[in-house]
């Protein structure tokens, strides 16, 4: 994070203060960089607006998103898990029952760019190229 100069205004240290406790998506090494990298990929925002229905396991998921590559849905759900978006639960069973359900953080952020997922189907026959 950017250190602030003991001779910058009292406003401008308020305000680069408040930045960087609640995050700052422009500033390079800031955590919320890779968090929205995860939410915004294409998969996690497949992944979380699939997991606004409930619960799923891995195989069901795969099947919701379809073109998703097994190992890339594997990945993209520890990115979300380690977020705390996504709540991974496992069952001691054989074969192995593993499920993926939203946490309280999960379902705001997929409300969030599930609004921006309708807007752009909504709009996409408008955009320029697009129309039929």
């Amino acid at each position: 994070m950017k250190e602030i100069s003991p001779r910058a205004p009292a406003r401008t240290k308020g305000r680069v203060a408040r930045r960087i406790e609640r995050g700052d998506v422009f500033e390079p090494n800031c955590p919320s960089r890779e968090v929205m990298k995860h939410v915004t990929s294409s998969w996690g925002v497949l992944v979380l607006i699939a997991l606004q229905d409930g619960t799923l396991r891995f195989s069901e998921l795969r099947r919701k998103v379809s073109g998703v590559s097994e190992r890339m849905l594997a990945q993209t759900l520890q990115w979300l898990e380690t977020d705390g978006l996504v709540q991974r639960r496992s069952y001691p069973v054989v074969p192995p029952h593993v499920d993926y359900t939203l946490t309280p953080m999960g379902e705001q952020a997929a409300e969030l760019v599930g609004n921006l997922a309708d807007w752009i189907e909504e709009n996409v026959m408008k955009m320029p190229g697009r129309a039929a």
